[in-house]
């Protein structure tokens, strides 16, 4: 599917173009599949398995932190400023995520533990 893709993309190219929709066109493609399939598999989890979830959740964004590191903290020429912008907006979106996963898995924890019985005042 994805050579079909780069495929496509060579056909409708302009002259210099070529190369870069070779390699953006099947990104873009397994982007918006993965988002899709994402979406379907994080609505069909049933309440019970929500907090492991939300703890995958944040294993995966401490993976996303490490590679935004990697890309904000690269030498890039200047015309790429970009890129380290984009670096430092998913170490922000990761990390917010990571911090309000925890909150929201240790809020529902508490939930489930046994509550100490009230002493009476005598």
């Amino acid at each position: 599917m994805i050579a079909v893709l780069a495929t496509v993309a060579d056909l409708t190219a302009p002259p210099g173009a070529a190369d870069t929709l070779k390699v953006v066109v099947p990104m873009i493609f397994v982007f918006l599949l993965a988002t899709v399939i994402g979406m379907e598999v994080i609505r069909n989890v049933s309440r019970l398995l929500h907090t492991p979830l939300m703890s995958l959740t944040n294993a995966i964004s401490a993976v996303v932190i490490v590679g935004a590191i990697l890309v904000a903290g690269a030498e890039l020429r200047d015309e790429q400023l970009w890129i380290k912008i984009l670096g430092l907006v998913a170490i922000t979106a990761a990390s917010i995520n990571i911090v309000s996963g925890f909150l929201i898995t240790n809020r529902m924890l508490k939930m489930f533990k046994s509550r100490e019985p009230e002493k009476k005042q005598s």
